[in-house]
């Protein structure tokens, strides 16, 4: 196995943890959903701070999720050529995309995300509504954030085709991770 190949592993793994935490994020949404609808229709009793809790999670899900759903080739993306290709020019592509599109669109929001989340924080930012959620600056810290998982899952998903494009006999799986995630 070579260190790239390692590196690809490394980082798929990291990626699936990140995954893993989001799936776990997703259990506690349900509970405050839970939570929220038993309060309000048996007991009449509505919080402001459980509601905004509420999107807190589902934003900070689907921000997670980006990193997972890219480490398993799971992504949305339209298949009208590339899935008509050979396995070598479907990583070509893969490489010139991460190259060109992901990464600096990554590291773009990553990088005005980490602004937009420090202006939050130095202007003691929290909800505008009564009961509300304080500290918004967190929830804002996710977009850099979850900007910075996808850019290192983005590397492990360059990793994954050059490993197909350049060396194809030293991974099983024909060049696609070991499980589609199936939707």
């Amino acid at each position: 196995m070579t260190s790239l190949q390692k590196l690809e592993n490394w980082i798929d793994n990291f990626s699936t943890r990140v995954g893993k935490l989001a799936a776990l994020l997703l259990l506690l949404l349900i509970a405050n959903v839970f939570y929220d609808v038993i309060m309000r229709y048996l007991f009449n009793d509505v919080s402001i701070g459980m509601q905004e809790m509420e999107w807190h999670l589902y934003a900070s899900i689907f921000l997670l999720g980006i990193s997972y759903t890219l480490s398993q080739n799971a992504h949305v993306r339209v298949d009208l050529i590339y899935e008509r290709l050979s396995p070598k020019k479907q990583a070509f592509i893969d490489i010139s995309g991460t190259l060109v599109f992901l990464i600096p669109f990554c590291a773009l929001i990553a990088w005005y995300g980490i602004g937009f989340a420090h202006e939050a924080y130095t202007l003691g930012e929290k909800s505008g509504d009564p009961g509300g959620l304080p500290y918004r600056w967190i929830i804002k810290a996710m977009i850099p954030f979850s900007m910075s998982l996808v850019l290192i899952s983005s590397i492990g998903f360059m990793l994954r085709a050059w490993n197909c494009a350049f060396h194809p006999g030293d991974k099983s799986g024909d060049c696609v991770p070991d499980e589609e995630v199936a939707l």
